[in-house]
């Protein structure tokens, strides 16, 4: 078919179908019985899961690779603004697809799909997401030790199931079914390698924010000997970390809570030590920006426990902390402090002597833009670059009042015009 003729064919099912949810929207099915909503309401389940197939087909195609530089970039930022999802989920479907997809070779005839039963039943219509999501993670919890057709006869099990069960009890025969092929449960390092996973969760309302993940044996290691150092009466916060001060005891902090101070600990004394290297041209630390004014009132009040304290201070990272924490950062360490006056910003001028944006600039950075400045972007400012406007390519210069922070792939469709 010439791309004209799919282009128009697609155009006019898209719009058969805006019709009929148009006739759907406009016709009430409160005069029908029981019977006939129940019918429905399965074949709209049914259609649902049609279009999400339909949507993984076409992220697969955008996916095709491009001879045209940045184009995976500009893709992902022509999704983000047009479908209004997230960056994880443009991402979550784009690897999905890849895997209930027929695969591309450099060579030779197209390869079938990573999981062709799962994707046979994907484009029935027959499963949803949350069964999608459940199959695979049964199958990467798999051990890389069993053989190509113990897998596949996996998978043609839980599809089989999944077509008739819902996602909680998939989960149960996706265990049954690990427990039967894995009886001993043993794994090689690959296999924990290939589940290791730490996710940071948002920020909620009162600073505070949720981690999940997987710990390898040798994290666990080593968060178990730093967790045993913080035991009861030792590494109290605020507290001296002396002999006398444990044997007088009072520590009211559950396990959980000493775990907590534990990785907090082993964190800050890491950065601390100044051996993590650099991270965008600055030592790997804690950027913090504040203003002058608001640092001194800070200051002033740290002793009082029922002061009013300034505005939380910003992260490089694009977490907001409270000032008291800020001041007993900064007592501990300096390094963990951009300090700002209330309206200069510490300007630096280079002129044209200098295509790379200095440190100080790129503190200058944090503190004005504190993340990307595309419009919209929500990426922080440790994940940004430093984007000359204009452009130095364009006889930009390098002055703090004319460098802004850009993320990787804004940045390159700016400089790319």
């Amino acid at each position: 078919m010439a791309p004209q003729a799919a282009q128009d064919q697609i155009r006019a099912a898209l719009d058969a179908i805006d019709a009929a949810h148009r006739v759907l929207r406009q016709t009430s099915s409160a005069l029908t019985n029981t019977a006939f909503r129940l019918d429905v309401a399965e074949r709209l389940e049914t259609q649902e899961r049609v279009n999400r197939a339909l949507m993984y087909r076409v992220f697969d195609e955008l996916a095709e690779p491009s001879t045209e530089r940045g184009a995976a970039d500009a893709i992902r930022g022509a999704l983000w603004e047009r479908l209004n999802i997230a960056p994880r989920e443009i991402t979550r479907r784009f690897r999905q697809a890849a895997r209930i997809r027929p695969r591309r070779s450099l060579t030779g005839p197209t390869l079938p799909p990573e999981l062709p039963e799962l994707a046979a039943a994907v484009a029935d219509g027959a499963i949803g997401d949350d069964h999608i999501r459940v199959i695979c993670r049964a199958l990467d919890t798999l051990p890389t030790r069993l053989s190509p057709a113990a897998v596949t006869d996996a998978e043609r099990s839980l599809v089989e199931h999944a077509r008739e069960l819902d996602s909680d009890l998939l989960t149960r025969i996706g265990q049954r079914i690990h427990d039967h092929l894995n009886p001993d449960g043993t794994f090689t390092d690959d296999d924990r390698a290939r589940r290791r996973y730490l996710q940071l969760g948002r920020q909620g309302p009162d600073g505070m924010s949720r981690l999940r993940g997987l710990l390898d044996p040798e994290t666990r290691a080593y968060l178990e000997a730093i967790t045993a150092a913080v035991r009861p009466g030792r590494h109290q916060p605020d507290t001296p970390n002396t002999p006398a001060t444990a044997l007088l005891g009072g520590d009211a902090r559950s396990a959980g809570q000493r775990c907590h101070d534990a990785l907090k600990l082993a964190l800050s004394t890491a950065i601390a030590s100044g051996n993590m290297g650099t991270h965008r041209g600055h030592p790997v630390t804690v950027v913090v920006t504040t203003t002058l004014g608001e640092l001194e009132t800070a200051a002033a009040n740290a002793t009082d426990p029922h002061a009013t304290m300034p505005t939380p201070a910003r992260t490089g990272g694009g977490s907001w902390l409270p000032m008291r924490d800020l001041i007993r950062m900064a007592a501990h360490s300096i390094h963990y402090l951009a300090v700002f006056d209330d309206h200069l910003k510490r300007p630096l001028y280079l002129g044209r002597q200098k295509r790379i944006a200095t440190a100080d600039q790129r503190l200058i950075c944090y503190a004005r833009d504190r993340g990307c400045t595309h419009p919209n972007c929500c990426e922080p400012g440790y994940h940004c670059e430093v984007h000359h406007t204009p452009d130095w390519t364009n006889g930009g210069h390098t002055n703090a009042d004319k460098l802004h922070f850009a993320c990787g792939p804004h940045h390159g469709a700016i400089t790319r015009g």
